[in-house]
Protein backbone atom coordinates (compact mmCIF):
# COMPACT_ATOMS: atom_id res chain seq x y z
CA UNK A 1 0.00 0.00 0.00
CA UNK A 2 2.69 2.51 0.68
CA UNK A 3 4.35 1.72 -2.64
CA UNK A 4 1.33 2.59 -4.47
CA UNK A 5 0.65 5.39 -2.39
CA UNK A 6 4.01 6.76 -3.33
CA UNK A 7 4.46 5.53 -6.82
CA UNK A 8 3.31 8.69 -8.38
CA UNK A 9 5.75 10.76 -6.00
CA UNK A 10 8.57 8.66 -6.65
CA UNK A 11 7.92 8.53 -10.74
CA UNK A 12 7.89 12.67 -10.27
CA UNK A 13 11.04 12.45 -8.30
CA UNK A 14 12.83 10.30 -11.11
CA UNK A 15 12.16 12.46 -14.13
CA UNK A 16 13.06 15.23 -12.72
CA UNK A 17 16.40 13.82 -11.29
CA UNK A 18 16.82 12.36 -14.93
CA UNK A 19 15.76 16.25 -16.64
CA UNK A 20 17.88 18.15 -14.54
CA UNK A 21 21.34 16.50 -15.99
CA UNK A 22 20.34 15.30 -19.16
CA UNK A 23 17.11 17.53 -20.09
CA UNK A 24 13.47 16.85 -21.15
CA UNK A 25 13.87 15.39 -24.82
CA UNK A 26 17.30 13.27 -23.28
CA UNK A 27 14.90 11.90 -20.03
CA UNK A 28 12.46 10.88 -22.27
CA UNK A 29 14.76 9.09 -24.99
CA UNK A 30 16.21 7.61 -21.34
CA UNK A 31 13.16 5.93 -20.29
CA UNK A 32 11.97 5.10 -23.06
CA UNK A 33 15.10 2.92 -23.77
CA UNK A 34 14.78 1.71 -20.08
CA UNK A 35 11.58 0.04 -20.72
CA UNK A 36 12.48 -1.78 -24.16
CA UNK A 37 15.65 -3.29 -22.11
CA UNK A 38 13.15 -4.39 -19.05
CA UNK A 39 10.54 -5.90 -21.75
CA UNK A 40 13.43 -7.76 -23.69
CA UNK A 41 15.11 -8.92 -20.42
CA UNK A 42 11.47 -10.00 -19.48
CA UNK A 43 10.82 -11.88 -22.40
CA UNK A 44 14.43 -13.36 -22.22
CA UNK A 45 13.72 -14.42 -18.95
CA UNK A 46 10.26 -15.98 -18.86
CA UNK A 47 9.58 -16.96 -22.85
CA UNK A 48 6.36 -18.60 -21.75
CA UNK A 49 4.47 -15.54 -21.02
CA UNK A 50 5.22 -14.56 -24.52
CA UNK A 51 3.38 -17.54 -25.98
CA UNK A 52 0.72 -17.61 -23.47
CA UNK A 53 -2.67 -16.07 -24.73
CA UNK A 54 -4.51 -16.51 -21.66
CA UNK A 55 -4.29 -17.06 -18.10
CA UNK A 56 -4.86 -20.20 -16.95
Amino acid sequence: MIFIGASNQLGEFESGANAAPFGPVGSVVMGCVGTMLIAALWLRLFPALARSDRMT
